[in-house]
């Protein structure tokens, strides 16, 4: 949606509003993606929201610098291999509490804001309030995703959930009002409040109530202390773009490490669907995620040789594997040396530039409502073997696949 104030790019024309609202009147390209991300958290429960993990490419017109924000939160500091275990886990559970790591959205909200914020931040939340409170009626994608069996059954054991996105005990139609004042209540209180309303105060006391009755983890200092990461993006340059990634925990670096193959092969430029060059990306994409599933976690714990992985070399010798008549039905790692997710875009008047994911993981999360927003199930991303680098550990983050992007050349610049 395009207007006097910049652009916003979202997946439904309410948020793209919010976010138009928010550059009519003065704001930065912060301030709008956080308005257009509280609607999408309303709009699109199954996909985002505060109970989820956030991660920002920000472009300074001013600078022209470029700031990376990694607000994905750890696993609970009591959290452990052995404590799965000893509850009867054999592998990581992809539902319920023990897949709850501390949300990061709300946190990061507030970093993006007072970092390259313009506006006051309580007015950034009117139009998600306001939504959430009157209702919407429902789209057709959303309508699609909030029917599907396997979600209905999911909502269904929580009884918090259920009554929330299961009213009347099913889920809203295509173009029926939904309303969810439970949630419209929870923005009032971050409004007001900023994030100690999220992290200390009543929404705080509210997931730890949660997850004391279904015998988590999670305590206050968990939460009180969790701070979002301040990084610089990683890139490489792909036929004379630099492209930009976030490095880990997000699998970032697989996607250019997926370029610098392909750019050992030559592009088929008058046809991008031609079969030979399809299957060339197909066997670039299995050699880049297989590294990404091997070495990606957490690098402020166990380190990850995201530089060598992303190199020029190392691209060619991972290349010179893939053969251009035969798929590639076992693909392992190399050895390098040296679910549900809503993506937006916007760009104000000023040219400050926001690329901006957020998620709770699979489709409505871990399956727990608190207080009108779904808890995300992200630790679903760790293992429990213990020699892997993305071993659970107390006070660690899963790998992550929600990755913003960015590229650009001479004086253009695309946040994707």
């Amino acid at each position: 949606m395009i207007c006097r104030g910049g652009v916003a790019a979202t997946s439904q024309i309410a948020a793209s509003q919010a976010a138009v609202e928010i550059l009519n009147r003065g704001g930065s390209a912060a301030d709008a993606a956080i308005a257009a991300n509280a609607v999408l958290g309303v709009i699109e429960p199954m996909m985002n929201g505060i109970g989820g993990d956030l991660f920002v490419i920000y472009r300074d017109a001013r600078t022209g610098e470029l700031s990376g924000l990694n607000a994905s939160g750890p696993a609970p500091r009591n959290l452990s291999p052995e404590v799965l275990e000893a509850r009867g886990f054999t592998g990581m559970p992809e539902v319920g509490i023990h897949t709850v790591t501390i949300p990061g959205a709300v946190r990061g909200w507030e970093a993006m804001h007072q970092r390259f914020g313009k506006l006051a931040w309580s007015k950034l939340f009117d139009a998600a309030i306001g939504i959430a409170a009157e209702g919407f009626p429902v789209p057709e994608v959303v309508a699609r995703l909030w029917s599907a069996p396997e979600t209905i059954a999911k909502l269904n054991g929580s009884a918090s959930a259920a009554r929330t996105f299961l009213p009347d005990g099913r889920p809203p139609g295509l173009g029926e009002i939904f309303r969810n004042a439970e949630l419209a209540n929870s923005y009032r209180a971050i409004a007001q409040d900023g994030a100690a309303a999220f992290y200390q105060g009543p929404l705080a006391q509210a997931i730890l109530e949660a997850s004391r009755s279904l015998d988590g983890t999670h305590t206050a200092e968990d939460l009180k202390n969790f701070e979002p990461e301040w990084i610089t993006p990683i890139s490489t340059n792909y036929r004379g773009w630099e492209v930009f990634e976030l490095p880990p925990n997000g699998q970032g670096l697989a996607a250019l490490e997926m370029l610098n193959i392909l750019e050992t092969f030559q592009p088929a430029d008058d046809n991008p669907y031609d079969p030979a060059f399809i299957h060339t990306r197909i066997e670039a994409m299995k050699l880049a995620y297989s590294d990404a599933y091997r070495y990606n976690a957490d690098p402020r714990v166990v380190p990850v040789p995201f530089a060598e992985l992303i190199s020029k070399p190392y691209a060619r010798q991972r290349a010179a594997g893939i053969s251009t008549t035969q798929a590639n039905a076992s693909v392992v790692a190399g050895v390098p040396t040296g679910s549900e997710t809503v993506y937006f875009a916007v760009c104000d008047r000023e040219r400050n530039l926001a690329s901006w994911i957020q998620s709770i993981f699979s489709s409505f999360g871990s399956g727990i409502a608190v207080n009108g927003f779904m808890l995300q199930s992200r630790g679903a991303g760790f293992t429990l073997n213990r020699s892997h680098p993305n071993v659970l550990a107390g006070g660690k983050r899963p790998y992550h696949t929600i990755i913003p992007g960015f590229m650009q050349k001479g004086s253009q610049h695309m946040a994707f």
